[in-house]
This record gives C-alpha cells, structure tokens and sequence, in this order.
C-alpha cells in the first residue's frame, strides 16, 4: 500500500510552502488508485489525481467541493453526503453503508460513523490492503465504535486541528469540532495502535514553527508509547 498525502491543511484561510491544499489521501495498491476527500482547492485540478474512485468522508466544503463541477470517475460516499451533494454533476455514484465492506481494486473499505458535525455527519474510513491497515479520518470529536473502528490498524491518519487545545463545544445534545492530537493519540494507545499521521492541519501547525510543534508532539506520543509526525503536502510512504 502506497500512501500520497497530496493536501494537508484543514479549513482555515492560512497556508504555507508546505500546507497549501485541503486535505486529501491518495492510496494505491496493486495499480488501483483511490483518493479520500476533494475540497475546494481541488476543483480544477481533478486530472491531477489519476485516481480509479474517489471517496468522501463527509459534506464540508474542503472535503467535497472539489466536485462541484462534476467528474467521471466513481465517487463513494454516505447517504447523508449525498443528501448534500446530490446537485453536484457526478456520473457515477456509489452508496457507502457504514460498516458493510466495499471494495476498490484489491483495497477493501469499510465506514465507521464518527461525531464531527450535525450538518454533515463525518465518517472515518479503513482501509485494508494485504497485510496492511490504515484508519483515515480528518475531522472528529468521538469514534462511537472506537474498538472496531480501530482494530488490526497499523498507523491511524487524524483531525491536526489543534495539538492539545480542545476545539469542542456542544451542539444541542451533540458534540461537534475537533478532537485534539492528544486525545486521538490516548485513543491510539488504548486500541493498540502503534502510529500514527496528523494532517488535516489548523492554524497552530500551519503557521507555527515545525520543529518546536514536531517535538512537542513526539513527546506526547512517546508519553503513550505511539510513533508520531505531522504530515506535509506530497509526503509519501509506502506500507509493508
């Protein structure tokens, strides 16, 4: 499994040299490629992509608006997203059903529900390819099915909003926001996860000083026995 993160800044007005789009995953495996998210700074840069299918996390404007202006390649996403995008120009449309596996070439999907927002519900994928697992998900408060969402994964793809601050409040009943780095990583550590990738990246990160933010947040991994980096716009790995 070949992991491109092609975009890593979150929805805030800042970029810099190295976060200058929003977020996006490029993953390929055995000649299949597939991207997770197109936001609005992707809409004219679709060719780019080379991608098989497309899939979507939730209905934000820097997951999605990207397809605007329609595409041919398959697009995969909830219902609830659809509801939101069901005026975009998109030719082939797949349902995903949260929990039920779907397949991608050789790669096999499945959705897991996560509190983010009440306007446009947010859901994390994993990803299994081979041997290799990876759980992607760029915006969240909460995984509700944690456990599951999270079992047999190798490196755990999260909300870089902020590192510790919390940046949740109450909606009505619900939560909505951004889960901290230190909170996901405490998720990491419980569940077995041994590493993981920040991206999604907020205005902390995005304007602050790489090298300080970097230690502080490899010493709050360290501190739950976790492997931790921030992603950067073209950073590649590849999976074993």
């Amino acid at each position: 499994m070949k992991l491109e993160f092609l975009g890593t800044r979150g929805y805030i007005d800042t970029r810099s040299r190295r976060r200058r789009r929003h977020s996006s995953l490029k993953i390929s495996y055995y000649h299949h490629n597939l991207v997770i998210d197109c936001g609005a700074d992707w809409r004219d840069h679709l060719d780019a992509f080379n991608a098989d299918a497309l899939v979507v996390t939730h209905a934000h404007p820097d997951h999605v608006d990207g397809l605007t202006g329609g595409t041919a390649v398959p697009v995969y996403a909830t219902a609830l997203s659809w509801q939101k995008m069901r005026a975009f120009p998109i030719d082939h449309r797949r349902n995903v059903v949260d929990g039920r596996a779907f397949h991608i070439g050789r790669m096999v999907l499945k959705a897991f529900p996560v509190q983010h927002s009440v306007r446009a519900p947010a859901v994390g994928y994993q990803v299994t390819a081979g041997r290799a697992c990876i759980f992607y998900v760029p915006d969240v408060v909460y995984i509700p099915d944690r456990s599951r969402a999270l079992r047999g994964v190798k490196i755990y793809i999260g909300d870089g909003a902020t590192l510790s601050e919390s940046f949740v409040r109450p909606q009505g009943e619900t939560l909505v926001g951004h889960a901290p780095v230190r909170t996901q990583l405490g998720w990491c550590a419980k569940e077995g996860v041994p590493r993981a990738i920040v991206t999604h990246c907020g205005k902390e990160i995005v304007d602050g000083d790489e090298r300080r933010i970097g230690a502080k947040l490899r010493a709050m991994a360290r501190e739950r026995n976790v492997d931790a980096q921030i992603a950067h716009d073209g950073m590649k790995l590849v999976l074993r």
